[in-house]
This record gives structure tokens, C-alpha cells and sequence, in this order.
């Protein structure tokens, strides 16, 4: 049985190693679609599951990364044949179910989808989850009703995949963006990126008033904490955030104040267990509505042999953007 590389995740006396070992395919969980895995990416949890930093991962040993792109080598199911592109996000892949960093993944054919049309495997893995959770972000307040006459949309963590990906929609899609960062030194790659605004998030992240000035009429927040609770006080009569990620922490210190007073609504976005039919509707406003040139500016591609430094460097702040690592 022909080996391969993979990450492996593993428990030890003072939480879990992490390092490359080569396995074979008995070394893979159940699932009728096989995977041979050219793709992937480094996310924000990809980050936490490879250094342990939070319970990500919840089965050892485990193979980390959450998304990939690859050709169908064997299949049981009847919607997939040997040689077709797919692409897969979430479904607890890279958390209970051996995931993307390795040479071969075995899993349902149910989380595939078929490559979208228009998007190479690379830029797929360039958008990864986190642009798949801001495309699901700006669909969300679309379907509220809101769109860019309404007034400005506010993005935080706005040098992030999740982002910079969401700014990059948001502008092309006609929206007056506000982005706001702790690198001042990314202005000039956020208004390349369409914002046109950019604010320190220390206007954000502190403790604040349960209701504030006015300020934006939408907004994607994967902060979460002080600052969510500052977004939804500062939102318009109407208005939305939709929330996505919890860097600042999974606490929301807010009042009641902005949903009764203004009847703003936080829209809670989940990326991990979408139906087909809205993981389609995503991936293809992505390849419709997605700058390719946006894209491969905040994109940086590393080899296999990097995706452990990287996904470390990512909770240190260290990766701008997106990453596309070249497994296979």
C-alpha cells in the first residue's frame, strides 16, 4: 500500500505534538469518496488545531486542516467518479474527521462539492473557509435587505482571510467599506483592497456603551467579544452584524439596548455544516462576484514542508490574507 506525507496531531503529557509522518491509506477514517489532495489552506482554526491553542481538535491521532482541493481516486458514491476536481469545507474535517494536510483524505462524498466553474483548485483553497464565511456573510445581509444605499458596512479583522476577502466583495459589490485592523501599517493593502475607510481597532476592542453614535448600516465581525458588542451599539436603526469569528473571545458583553431601541440583528454565521444547496449558492457568487486579481493579491502559496510554521504564524498575526499550500 504506497505511503504518503501528513501532518499529525498528537496527544501528549503536556497537551499534543505536531509533526509530518508517513501513513498509508489504512491510516484514513471511513468515507466512499477518496481523495488524492493537491490544495490547501491555512485558516484561523487551522492555526488553533496545529499549536493546540484551543479544543479544536477532539479525536488523536488527527490529520489538521479543515479544507482542500483534489482529484476523486476511488468512490462509492454515486455523484462522484475517479478524476473528478472537488473541493470540500468544514463537516468537523480537521477536527473529529482526518483532515486536509496530507497526500490523501478519505471522506463522505455528502461534504464534496464539484470544483466551481471558473475557479481553479488553487484559487479555490485562496478562498478557503474564510472566504466561503465572508461570502456566506454578505449573502446573510443581502437576504436582511440591506445593501450599500443603506449606508456604510464595517469589517473587522480586516487583514484576515475571512477579512480581506470580505472587503474585497463588499467594494465590488458597490459597498462604502470601513475597515478595521491592528496593522496600520496594512492600510495601504486594505484600500487596495476597496475599503474606504480604515480604523484602529482599539476604537472597537475595549469595553464601550450599550449604545453609541450611529456609524454603519452593516457589518462582518470574526472578532467577536468587546468588539461585537461595539459593533451591534454603533449600528444603524435596522441595521445588521454578521458574526463569524470569536479572535477577541466567544464572551459578548453587550445590552439588549441596540436590538429593542434600533431593531439591529446579529446574523450568526455557520461555514462548518451548510446544506449543498447553500454551500452551491456561496461558491458560486464567489467565482461570479470575487476580484481574481483581489484575490491573488492578498494570496501568498507555500509548500507542504511550511504549513505548520505558517499555521503558527497566523495566531501570531503573521499571515496576511490568504494562504493556497501546495500539497500535491
Amino acid at each position: 500500500m504506497a505511503q504518503f506525507r501528513a501532518v499529525v496531531v498528537d496527544k501528549a503529557d503536556n497537551g499534543q505534538t505536531v509533526g509530518f509522518r508517513e501513513v498509508d491509506e489504512s491510516f484514513l477514517m471511513e468515507g466512499d469518496v477518496t481523495v488524492r489532495v493537491t490544495h490547501s489552506t491555512v485558516n484561523y482554526k487551522d492555526g488553533l488545531a496545529v499549536t493546540g491553542k484551543s479544543p479544536v481538535v477532539r479525536r488523536f491521532p488527527m490529520i489538521p486542516g479543515i479544507d482542500f482541493a483534489g482529484v476523486v481516486e476511488s468512490s462509492e458514491n454515486a455523484a462522484f467518479k475517479p478524476g473528478d476536481e472537488v473541493i470540500l469545507n468544514g463537516f468537523g474535517v480537521g477536527e473529529t474527521h482526518l483532515g486536509a494536510y496530507a497526500g490523501r483524505a478519505r471522506v463522505k462524498g455528502d461534504w464534496l462539492l464539484k470544483r466551481p466553474e471558473g475557479l481553479s483548485p488553487a484559487e479555490c483553497m485562496a478562498i478557503g473557509t474564510a472566504g466561503y464565511t465572508a461570502m456566506l456573510a454578505v449573502i446573510a445581509l443581502e437576504k436582511h435587505g440591506l445593501s450599500p444605499a443603506d449606508g456604510p458596512v464595517v469589517v473587522t479583522g480586516a487583514a484576515g482571510g475571512v477579512g480581506s476577502v470580505a472587503i474585497a466583495l463588499l467594494a465590488r459589490l458597490g459597498w462604502h467599506v470601513i475597515a478595521s485592523t491592528g496593522r496600520a501599517s496594512e492600510t495601504d493593502y486594505l484600500k487596495g483592497l476597496g475599503a474606504a475607510e480604515v480604523i484602529d481597532r482599539n476604537e472597537l476592542s475595549a469595553p464601550g456603551r450599550p449604545l453609541g453614535k450611529e456609524r454603519w448600516a452593516a457589518g462582518v465581525d470574526s472578532v467577536g467579544s468587546h468588539t461585537l458588542a461595539n459593533l451591534i451599539a454603533q449600528t444603524k436603526y435596522r441595521g445588521a452584524i454578521a458574526a463569524c469569528g470569536l479572535a477577541q473571545g466567544m464572551d459578548l458583553p453587550a445590552s439588549v439596548a441596540p436590538f429593542i431601541l434600533r431593531g439591529v440583528s446579529l446574523l450568526g454565521i455557520d461555514s462548518v455544516y451548510q446544506p449543498k444547496p447553500v454551500r452551491e449558492e456561496a461558491w458560486s457568487r464567489l467565482a461570479r462576484d470575487l476580484d481574481r486579481a483581489k484575490l491573488a493579491a492578498i494570496t501568498t502559496t507555500v509548500p507542504f514542508d511550511a504549513v505548520i510554521e505558517t499555521a503558527r504564524g497566523i495566531l501570531d498575526g503573521k499571515v496576511r490574507g490568504r494562504v493556497v499550500v501546495e500539497i500535491g
